[in-house]
């Protein structure tokens, strides 16, 4: 079974942010697995490219927690 990758997302705070945040991701090339607006875990398939994905959920107005 392949890894997950995990990011944690900053700045969500209610349902609609969970949502921005997954549009963004898929808009770049990936639908995540699962966003979390308790833990701000963002769950992504292996072998995303986080780079992107980066860059799209801070072009939605949020972080990428180092």
């Amino acid at each position: 079974m392949a890894q997950e990758l995990i990011l944690k997302v900053t700045g969500m705070d209610c349902d609609g942010c969970v949502k921005a945040v997954t549009r963004a991701v898929t808009g770049a090339g990936t639908a995540p697995i699962s966003v979390d607006l308790k833990s701000g875990e963002m769950r992504l398939p292996a072998g995303a490219d986080v780079a992107a994905i980066t860059k799209a959920v801070q072009r939605a107005g949020f972080g990428i927690a180092p």
